[in-house]
């Protein structure tokens, strides 16, 4: 096992092994290989974990703004001085090209500084009252330890938005990645703690998810959990948080529509399009995955998506010349395959792939896989893929594809493509979404919301709203 990257807890400013010495083993997804050997943390650990936060809350609230502002900059500076490391480890345990690693790094270094920004931002209001001699003030304060869990497929960007506008807001952190990726989290988490911030700020625990769940969910210390997965674990979190009263935002699942309107260049869009949809081999929240295409260029629009799709090339991640990296995992192997199986009996036409790719018989890898025709019942169009699955159908008028895009329970993006910029908003108007893209896949960048409604979640990353939710507002009636 040489060349395996090891990882320990961080519990009050200390790296340590799980209390119960358990460890997990996380494999490389691309060969089958372990790649990093992580504790496997209990109840006990995080236990410890909140109490270091908490001890450490009492001070850190009262930090300055300019403080908090400095030392997290200077985490933004060690972590981009230290992407290529963060970015190979990120690769090599949840198999995205080593490319998109590195743009996943380069935005947590963002996000970071982003809010060393917002932390000299968090402005009140004073005002006068109603009679002489009283004004009536508004002050924001930390809302306490912060619980941060999140999912694997972009481990290291996912815990920069949770850790650096709790800091900021004068929070203390535990946080704790899905078992992949833990590695990355790790030397993420090493930059703030070199950064100089005090011991008990940011804590980290790693391992399977139940003890560590429920430690935090039962606890009356811990007052805002925030987390990034799935629906099912999102609504079991809800469902816990009522018992303490926590705070919490969620962003939960996607199953983003894509509208192309009649009046675009079919090949741009269509190429653009396939870059977006097999990104991280669709294992992204906001990947692009029901295309509505309008009736007249539908046709054309599936020739070249299939012309475009055949020529990426799948392999390891650290090869720079792989355009498609492995599924995370077996599991998520097999739910593909049970999936592509499914879509083809309800109806839909396979066009490409739809199979593990012949002679790649090592790692989780699975073909870029085209469908046409989806009818709106199958099972795919109802079920968010979180895979390399494109699903397109036509549709004829601007209120259909508005109800079919909308149809779902799922809010998180959206996308629409167009030449006029009177269907452009209107159709930013009409989807029930908390992010639309248009003419354009990028769904998040640092200074500007992330998140979603219905059940994609509530609460917003990334831009100066993102801090809001790790504030409590605090109202005073001065009478002098």
């Amino acid at each position: 096992m040489t060349g395996i990257h090891r990882v320990q807890l961080l519990i009050g400013g200390e790296w340590r092994e799980a209390a119960s010495g358990a460890t997990l083993t996380i494999l490389d997804p691309a060969t089958e290989e372990p790649v990093t050997i992580a504790p496997q943390a209990g109840r006990e650990d995080t236990q410890r974990a909140i109490e270091a936060a908490h001890a450490a809350f009492a001070s850190w609230r009262r930090t300055p703004p300019w403080e908090r502002s400095r030392l997290l900059r200077e985490a933004a500076r060690l972590l981009a001085t230290r992407s290529e490391e963060v970015a190979r480890q990120l690769t090599l345990e949840v198999g995205k090209p080593i490319a998109q690693s590195r743009a996943e790094v380069q935005a947590a270094v963002e996000c970071i500084d982003w809010y060393a920004d917002e932390a000299r931002r968090i402005y009140g209001e004073s005002l006068p009252g109603r009679a002489p001699g009283q004004r009536f003030e508004t002050q924001y304060e930390p809302v306490g330890v912060v619980a941060a869990f999140t999912a694997w497929n972009f481990p290291v960007v996912l815990q920069a938005r949770k850790i650096a506008p709790a800091l900021a807001a004068g929070c203390t952190v535990v946080c704790r990645p899905a078992e992949e990726g833990t590695g990355a989290v790790a030397l993420l988490v090493r930059c703030f703690l070199d950064a100089g911030l005090p011991a008990g700020v940011v804590n980290m625990l790693t391992g399977l998810p139940q003890e560590i769940s429920e430690t935090v969910m039962d606890s009356e210390l811990v007052r805002k959990v925030s987390f990034t997965g799935s629906i099912p674990v999102g609504q079991y979190l809800i469902r816990r948080s009522a018992d303490t009263v926590k705070r919490i935002s969620m962003e939960l699942g996607g199953h983003a529509p894509v509208i192309v309107h009649e009046d675009v260049d079919v090949e741009q869009v269509a190429k653009a399009s396939v870059a977006g949809k097999f990104r991280n081999a669709g294992q992204v929240c906001v990947s692009p995955t029901r295309f509505f295409v309008h009736r007249r260029l539908k046709d054309a629009f599936v020739a070249h998506f299939v012309a475009e799709a055949r020529k990426l090339r799948l392999g390891h991640g650290l090869d720079p010349a792989t355009d498609v990296g492995p599924l995370i995992n077996r599991r998520r192997l097999a739910f593909i395959e049970k999936l592509v199986d499914d879509t083809r009996r309800d109806g839909a036409c396979l066009v490409l792939g739809g199979g593990r790719p012949a002679g790649m018989n090592r790692g989780f890898f699975f073909e870029p896989t085209v469908f046409d025709d989806v009818p709106d019942e199958a099972r795919a169009m109802r079920e968010e893929p979180f895979g390399p699955i494109a699903l397109i159908s036509p549709f004829d008028s601007f209120e259909e594809a508005i109800a079919r895009a909308n149809a779902l329970p799922y809010g998180l993006a959206a996308y629409t493509f167009t030449n006029s910029l009177r269907l452009a908003r209107r159709t930013i108007d009409a989807l029930e979404t908390g992010i639309v893209g248009v003419n354009t896949f990028v769904a998040a960048t640092a200074e500007m919301p992330f998140g979603g409604v219905k059940h994609s979640g509530f609460g917003r990353e990334n831009g100066r709203q993102g801090i809001l939710d790790y504030l409590n507002v605090k109202f005073a009636n001065i009478v002098m």
